[in-house]
C-alpha cells in the first residue's frame, strides 16, 4: 500500500501545481507579472458654456496592489506642453443643430489621436462630459446633441465608449470631480504617513464598534468662477447627518468593498454666486436703490451717476442696456470696507435655513475645523489675489485687505498710468477695472458666506499644484476608471507569461476533475499492486499505516474523506 500513497500523494501535489493554471484563480497574492511597460491612455472632453477642451491622460500599467490607485498623467509633447485643444464656442450653441455637434468635437478628437499609438485606440477610454452651457439647455435637446455624438463619434472613432461616457454631468458632480483631482495630485490617497497628517474615520454605515480607519486628511476645495462657486471637502464625523442632496459618498478602490478608500464629501453650487454673476447682481440692488431717490434721474447720466464704492475712485462706468434699452452711469468711490458691508445682502443669508447650520442662500454647511483642515482655492481665489496684487498662494487676509484698500482708494487715472507702464503684467483690461470688486466679493464669500476666520491660514489661492494643471477631467477620469486596476490584476494573475497558453475551465468543475484524475491513479495502483502480489512469493507484510491515520486527531475514529455542504473543498 506504500507505493499507493505514495502515488496518489504525488497526484495531489501535482494537481495543486496546475490548478492556478487551469482556473485562471483571481485570489491575489501580491505578485503581478508585468511583462510590459506599455502605457494606457484615457481622453475627457470637457464641454464648458464658452468652449470646450480636450484633455488626454496617460497612466502606466497597474501596481497590483489592489490599495493602489492608477499613476495618471497629463501627456505632453516633445517639448514638454501638456497636450490640451479649445474649441469654440460651447457645445450648447448646437441647440438649434445637433447634427452638427459631431463636426464640432472631431477637430478635438483628430489633434489628440495622434499622440495615441493606432493600436492603443481600441482600448482607450472617451469621455465627453458636458457642464453648465448644457444644463441650461432643454432635456431635449441635451438629448438630441449627445445621440448625435453617441452615433458619429462611434462610427468614425474606434475608442472605447460605452453609453454613459457621453453625458450631462451635475454641478454636484463636477465638484465631487474637482475635488478628487485636488487630493489625487496631493497624493492623499496613498497610504502611509509620509508627510502628510493622519485622520481616523469610520462609515456611518459601519458598526459602531469596528477598527477605525486611519488614512491621510484630505483637503477641501472651493473654485469661484465667472457664474457660481462650488465648495467640497470631506466630512470624517460619522455622527454627521448630511442631506442626501449636499453629500456624495465616493469609493476610489477598485472593489466596492474598499472602505479605505471610500470618502464622504458635503459638496454643493452656488449658482450666481460667481464673481461675475455677483457683480450684475450688485449693480441691479444698486439700481434699485437708487430708484428710491427723489432724484428720477439718478444714474441715467455722467453728471449724476450711482455712486459705487466697489469701483477704484473716480472710475466711470456705463451698464450695457436693459431689455428697456436703458444704460445706468456709475462712479467709483474706493471704499474697500464700505463695499463689503454693502454688498453682503447678495449672500442671502436672511433666507430660512431649514437644517441648521447655514452659509448662505439657506444651505446647511456641516462644521468645518478650522484649525486642522486644509482648503485650496482656484479660479477667482488665485486671480484676485495674484493677477493685481502678486500674493497669491497662502491666503491672509489682512494682505488682501490691505492691497485692495490702497487700490480701490488711488484714482483711476493713476491706476490707468500705472497699467500703461505694465506695472501689472498678469491683468488684463477686464480684471483691471473689476479688481475692486472681486477682491471684496471673494473675502466676504470666504468669511462671512462660508464663514472662515479673517485669521484662517490654511487656504492656499491656487492655479496650479505641484506645477500642475489641475482639472476635475483628472478626477472624473480616475473615478470613472477605478475598476480597471482589478481587471489588470485578473489579466495578470489568470495570464502570468506571454507563452501561457492553458484553456480557462470554471473553478466550480476544479474539484470534480481533481477526485476523477485520484481516483483514476489510485485505482491504477491497486490494480497494479495486485499483480504484483500474484507475481510475487507471499511473505509476511508488515502494517502500514495509511495517510489519513496520521491526519486523524486523538481519540478519534480514522472516516475517510468528508465533503462539507456549501463547499468545493476537501
Amino acid at each position: 500500500m506504500g507505493l499507493i500513497v505514495i502515488i496518489a500523494f504525488i497526484a495531489l501535489v501535482v494537481a495543486a501545481v496546475i490548478e492556478p493554471y487551469i482556473t485562471g484563480s483571481n485570489k491575489y497574492d501580491g505578485i503581478v507579472d508585468v511583462t510590459t511597460t506599455q502605457k494606457h491612455y484615457g481622453i475627457v472632453i470637457d464641454c464648458g458654456s464658452s468652449g470646450s477642451r480636450v484633455y488626454l491622460y496617460s497612466w502606466p500599467t497597474h501596481s497590483g496592489n489592489p490599495g493602489d490607485l492608477l499613476n495618471m498623467q497629463q501627456v505632453t509633447d516633445e517639448f514638454g506642453e501638456i497636450i490640451h485643444k479649445k474649441a469654440k464656442p460651447g457645445l450648447s450653441s448646437f441647440e438649434d443643430k445637433p447634427d452638427k455637434a459631431s463636426d464640432y468635437i472631431s477637430p478635438l478628437l483628430d489633434y489628440v489621436s495622434k499622440y495615441i499609438p493606432r493600436d492603443l485606440h481600441k482600448e482607450t477610454p472617451l469621455y465627453i462630459l458636458a457642464t453648465a452651457g448644457m444644463r441650461l439647455i432643454p432635456e431635449k435637446a441635451q438629448k438630441a446633441i449627445l445621440n448625435d455624438l453617441q452615433t458619429d463619434i462611434t462610427k468614425n472613432y474606434d475608442f472605447l465608449v460605452a453609453e454613459n461616457h457621453f453625458e450631462v454631468i451635475s454641478g454636484k458632480l463636477e465638484g465631487v470631480y474637482a475635488w478628487i483631482a485636488v487630493n489625487y495630485v496631493l497624493d492623499k490617497f496613498s497610504h502611509g504617513p509620509g508627510d502628510h497628517e493622519l485622520v481616523s474615520v469610520r462609515l456611518p454605515s459601519e458598526s459602531p464598534n469596528a477598527p477605525m480607519h486611519v488614512r491621510r486628511r484630505t483637503v477641501g476645495m472651493i473654485d469661484m468662477g465667472g457664474g457660481s462657486v462650488q465648495i467640497a471637502f470631506e466630512v470624517t464625523n460619522p455622527k454627521a447627518d448630511l442631506p442626501k442632496g449636499l453629500m456624495a459618498e465616493v469609493n476610489l478602490g477598485c472593489q466596492n468593498s474598499d472602505v479605505d478608500h471610500t470618502y464622504r464629501i458635503y459638496v454643493t453650487t452656488f449658482l450666481e454666486f460667481g464673481a461675475n454673476s455677483a457683480r450684475e447682481r450688485y449693480e441691479e440692488m444698486l439700481i434699485k436703490k437708487s430708484l428710491s431717490y427723489s432724484d428720477p434721474y439718478r444714474g441715467r447720466n455722467t453728471t449724476n451717476a450711482i455712486q459705487d464704492p466697489c469701483l477704484p475712485k473716480q472710475m466711470p462706468l456705463v451698464t450695457s442696456p436693459n431689455e428697456n434699452g436703458r444704460k445706468y452711469y456709475f462712479k467709483g468711490t474706493g471704499d474697500f470696507k464700505k463695499c463689503r458691508k454693502m454688498m453682503k445682502p447678495l449672500l442671502n443669508k436672511t433666507l430660512a435655513c431649514s437644517y441648521q447650520p447655514c452659509s448662505m442662500n439657506g444651505i446647511h454647511q456641516p462644521g468645518i475645523d478650522h484649525e486642522r483642515s486644509k482648503f485650496y482655492g482656484f479660479s477667482e481665489f488665485w486671480y484676485s489675489t495674484e493677477d493685481v496684487f502678486g500674493i497669491g498662494g497662502p491666503y491672509q487676509y489682512s494682505k488682501l485687505e490691505h492691497e485692495s484698500e490702497d487700490f480701490c482708494k488711488t484714482s483711476w487715472s493713476v491706476l490707468q498710468e500705472r497699467y500703461k507702464k505694465h506695472l501689472y503684467p498678469k491683468a488684463d483690461v477686464d480684471r483691471f477695472k473689476t479688481q475692486c470688486f472681486k477682491g471684496a466679493w471673494l473675502a466676504t464669500v470666504l468669511h462671512e458666506g462660508f464663514q472662515f476666520p479673517e485669521d484662517y491660514k490654511n487656504l492656499i489661492a491656487a492655479q496650479l499644484i505641484n506645477k500642475k494643471d489641475v482639472q476635475w477631467t483628472l478626477g472624473a477620469l480616475i473615478y470613472r476608471t477605478r475598476f480597471l486596476p482589478l481587471r489588470d490584476i485578473q489579466k495578470s494573475i489568470s495570464t502570468p507569461s506571454s507563452t501561457r497558453s492553458w484553456t480557462y475551465i470554471p473553478r466550480m468543475f476544479l474539484n470534480e476533475y481533481l477526485i476523477m484524475l485520484c481516483i483514476v491513479i489510485v485505482l491504477a495502483s491497486i490494480l497494479l499492486y495486485m499483480k504484483r502480489l500474484r507475481l510475487c512469493p507471499k511473505k509476511e507484510l508488515s502494517r502500514v499505516p495509511s495517510m489519513s491515520y496520521f491526519m486523524t486527531g486523538e481519540n478519534e475514529a480514522e472516516l475517510g474523506i468528508r465533503t462539507i455542504k456549501g463547499s468545493n473543498y476537501l
